[in-house]
C-alpha cells in the first residue's frame, strides 16, 4: 500500500505527458505543412508550451519510476524543478503573445487554413463589390430624382424643405436655391394650407402613406391642379425624420379625361340616334302604307255622293287626322334621312326673314321677337322648306319655354369649324359654316333632358301636347344636308341652339380647309384674371392662356375675383356675364371703379344678341361666345387689350 501514491503519481503524469505531446503534435504538424513555423509565432508558442509540458511530467514520470524500482522515495530533483520554472517562463511569453493578439482565429491565428483565407479573400472581394454596387445605385437613384419629370420633395418633420429637383422647379417655378430653407406652404393658397397642416400631422402620426390631389399655386400665382403621394421617412427606430413627397401636375390629364369622356359621350349619342333612327324609319314606312290606305278609303267614301252630312263631317275629321299621322311619319322619316329632299342654294337671311314673317302671325303678343341678318350673304345648299322647318321648330320649342312672356332671338352669321368641337353633333367636318342661333330666355332645361333632346319622341310637354319629334327633325333635317347642331342651357335661364350649316361660296376658303384667323398676340407676361363658374372649361382656358405667355389667376364667382384683385391687380379680366351671386357686368363696373380702364373680355355660351336685347351687356362690348377656339380667345383678349389702350390714348388726348 505504501508504494500506491508513487502509482498513481507515475500514471497520471505518464497520461499528461502523452496528452501535451499529442496537443504540440496537432499544433505543429498542420502549421509545418502550411510553411508557416517562421511566421506564425502564437502558433510556435502555444506548441511550446505543450511540448514543455509534455517534457515536465516525462521527468516527473521517470523520477516516480526511479523511485518504485530502488523501493524508496525519491525527491523532485533540480532538473524537474528547472524545467517547470522554465515552463512558466514559456507560458509568461505565450500569454504576452496572447493579449497582443487579441485572439487565436482570424487575424494572427495560430493556424490559418489556406482555402478557408480563400474563401475569406473572395467574401471581402464580395464584400467590396457589393459596396461598389451599392454607391453605384445610389448615385443613379440620386441622378433619377433629380431629373424625373416629376416633382419630388423631401421636408423635415416640420415642413422645412430640405431637397427639390429639377421637376419640383418646373412645376412650381421656384429654384432649388429659393425653395430649400422655406416652408413647403410656399406652394400653398389660404385655403388649402389648413389642409396641408392636418396631413403633415397624419404623417408624423404614424400614418405610412398619403396619396390625394390638391389645388397648389404656381410662383407665377397661376392655380395647379396637383396630385400628391407623401410618405415618412424613417430612421432604424421607426422615428419620423422627414417627409417626402411626389407631385405630378395633372390637368394636362384632366383636361384628357374630360375630352376623352366627351368624345364617348358623343360616340354613345351617335350610335343611339342611329338605332332610334333605324327604328322609327321602320315604323314610319309600315305605317305610311296603313295611311294610304286609310286615306285613300276616306276619300272614296267622301267623293261617293251617298253620305250624309253627318257622315260626311266624320269622314273630315278622319281625313284630318290622318293628314297630322302624315306630317308625323314624314318628320320621323326626316329624322332617319329617308324622306325625299330637294337641296338647292338658298340664302340664309331670306330664310330668316320669311320665318320672321311666319312667327310674328303665330308666335304671341307676350313674345318678343328679334332678327338679326348676317351683314354680308350667305349660302348654304340645303331644301329650302327643310331649313325653314329648322328655324321653325326651334322657335316654338322657345316659345313654348316661355309661357309669362320673353324674347326669341334669332341670329345669322358665320363660323369656322376644325372639327374638334365636343358639343356639337354630328361632328362637323373642318370648314367654313353659315351660323344660325336661335336664343330665348325662357326656362332653360336641366342636364339630362339636354342629354336626350334630340331623340325621337323624347318629350317634357304633358301627355297629348308633343310628340318628341321636332328637334329629332332638326337633328335629321342637318346631318342630311352636312350640318350640325350646338345646345347651350341653363336652368331658369334660357337656351341658344346653334345650326351650322356648310357656306357655298367661290370666295372663301376650300371646303375642309376653314380660313385662318389672325395670328393671335403674345401674352408678353400680362395678368389675366379669368372668371368662370365652370371648373373644366376655367382649367381650358388657364392652359390656352398661360401657353400664349399670359399669367392667369382663376376664380369661381366675382366675390373671389375682387379679393384677389385686391391683393394683386389684374391686367385684363376675362370673365362670365351670367354667374351666381354677381354678374359678369357687375365685376368688371367694380374693377373699374379701382382702375376705370382696365380691358375687359366678355364670354358666355348665349349669344350676344340675346344678351344685349335683354340688356345684360351693351351692344360694343368685347363679346366672346362659347364654345370658341383657342385662336379665338386670344385673338379676342388682344383685340379688347389694344382697344382699351386706344380708348386710354383718346381720352388722355
Amino acid at each position: 500500500m505504501a508504494g500506491m501514491p508513487e502509482e498513481l503519481y507515475l500514471l497520471g503524469n505518464v497520461v499528461i505527458m502523452l496528452a501535451y505531446a499529442a496537443i504540440m503534435v496537432a499544433i505543429v504538424v498542420p502549421v509545418a505543412r502550411a510553411g508557416q513555423l517562421r511566421t506564425n509565432k502564437l502558433a510556435v508558442a502555444t506548441a511550446l508550451i505543450f511540448f514543455s509540458c509534455a517534457v515536465g511530467h516525462g521527468l516527473h514520470a521517470l523520477t516516480a519510476a526511479r523511485g518504485l524500482a530502488t523501493g524508496a522515495g525519491h525527491p523532485a530533483s533540480w532538473t524537474a524543478a528547472l524545467w517547470d520554472v522554465l515552463t512558466a517562463g514559456v507560458g509568461v511569453y505565450y500569454w504576452t503573445l496572447r493579449r497582443g493578439y487579441g485572439v487565436l482565429l482570424d487575424k494572427g491565428a495560430m493556424y490559418v487554413d489556406p482555402w478557408r483565407q480563400h474563401r475569406l479573400d473572395a467574401a471581402g472581394a464580395r464584400e467590396r463589390a457589393a459596396r461598389a454596387s451599392a454607391e453605384n445605385h445610389r448615385a443613379t437613384l440620386a441622378a433619377v430624382v433629380e431629373h424625373t419629370a416629376d416633382a419630388i420633395i423631401g421636408a423635415d418633420p416640420d415642413g422645412t424643405i430640405t431637397a427639390w429637383n429639377s421637376g419640383a422647379e418646373r412645376l412650381f417655378g421656384y429654384t432649388a436655391a429659393e425653395a430649400i430653407g422655406r416652408h413647403a406652404l410656399i406652394v400653398t393658397d389660404g385655403e388649402s394650407t389648413d389642409e396641408q397642416a392636418r396631413l403633415m400631422d397624419r404623417i408624423r402620426a404614424g400614418e405610412r402613406s398619403l396619396s390625394y390631389e390638391a389645388q397648389r399655386v404656381h410662383k407665377d400665382g397661376s392655380p395647379l391642379e396637383v396630385a400628391f403621394t407623401v410618405a415618412p421617412i424613417q430612421d432604424g427606430a421607426g422615428t419620423v425624420i422627414g417627409i417626402s413627397v411626389v407631385a405630378r401636375d395633372i390637368a394636362a390629364a384632366k383636361e384628357a379625361a374630360e375630352r376623352q369622356r366627351a368624345m364617348q359621350e358623343r360616340t354613345h349619342q351617335a350610335q343611339r340616334m342611329e338605332s332610334l333612327g333605324k327604328l322609327a324609319g321602320g315604323v314610319a314606312h309600315d305605317f305610311n302604307n296603313l295611311l294610304a290606305i286609310i286615306v285613300n278609303y276616306t276619300d272614296f267614301a267622301m267623293q261617293g255622293g251617298k253620305v250624309d252630312a253627318t257622315v260626311q263631317a266624320d269622314l273630315a275629321h278622319v281625313r284630318t287626322a290622318a293628314d297630322r299621322a302624315i306630317n308625323l311619319t314624314r318628320q320621323l322619316l326626316t329624322f332617319t334621312r329617308g324622306d325625299a329632299i330637294q337641296p338647292q342654294d338658298v340664302d340664309v337671311n331670306t330664310a330668316v326673314a320669311e320665318v320672321q314673317t311666319m312667327l310674328e302671325r303665330t308666335i304671341g303678343e307676350h313674345i318678343t321677337l328679334i332678327t338679326v341678318p348676317s351683314a354680308q350673304p350667305l349660302t348654304v345648299r340645303a331644301d329650302p322648306g327643310q331649313l325653314q322647318q329648322v328655324l321653325l321648330n326651334l322657335a316654338l320649342n322657345a316659345r313654348d319655354a316661355m309661357p309669362d312672356g320673353g324674347t326669341l332671338v334669332i341670329e345669322a352669321n358665320t363660323a369656322d369649324l376644325t372639327g374638334d368641337e365636343l358639343a356639337v353633333q354630328p361632328q362637323p367636318a373642318p370648314g367654313h359654316y353659315a351660323r344660325l342661333l336661335v336664343s330665348d330666355t325662357g326656362e332653360g332645361m336641366s342636364p339630362e333632358v339636354a342629354a336626350h333632346v334630340f331623340e325621337p319622341f323624347y318629350t317634357t310637354k304633358p301627355r297629348g301636347q308633343g310628340t318628341g319629334l321636332g328637334l329629332a327633325t332638326v337633328y335629321g333635317i342637318l346631318a342630311e344636308a352636312g350640318g350640325s347642331i350646338n345646345l347651350y342651357t341653363e336652368a331658369g335661364v334660357g337656351t341658344t341652339f346653334r345650326v351650322y350649316l356648310p357656306l357655298v361660296t367661290s370666295a372663301g376658303p376650300a371646303p375642309g380647309r376653314p380660313a385662318r384667323a389672325a395670328t393671335p398676340p403674345h401674352g408678353g407676361g400680362r395678368t389675366v384674371l379669368v372668371v368662370e363658374d365652370e371648373p373644366a372649361l376655367a382649367r381650358v382656358v388657364t392652359r390656352i392662356l398661360g401657353n400664349a405667355g399670359y399669367r392667369v389667376v382663376a376664380c369661381a364667382n366675382g366675390e373671389e375675383a375682387l379679393a384677389v384683385d385686391a391683393q394683386r391687380a389684374c391686367d385684363i379680366l376675362l370673365t362670365d356675364v351670367i354667374m351666381p351671386g354677381m354678374s359678369g357686368r357687375r365685376l368688371a363696373e367694380c374693377l373699374h371703379e379701382r382702375r376705370p380702364g382696365l380691358p375687359v373680355l366678355y364670354m358666355s355660351g348665349y349669344s350676344n344678341g340675346l344678351l344685349g336685347t335683354t340688356h345684360v351687356l351693351d351692344g360694343d362690348i368685347a363679346f366672346l361666345e362659347k364654345p370658341f377656339t383657342a385662336d379665338q380667345l386670344l385673338v379676342k383678349l388682344g383685340e379688347a387689350a389694344v382697344a382699351s389702350q386706344v380708348d386710354r390714348a383718346a381720352v388722355a388726348g
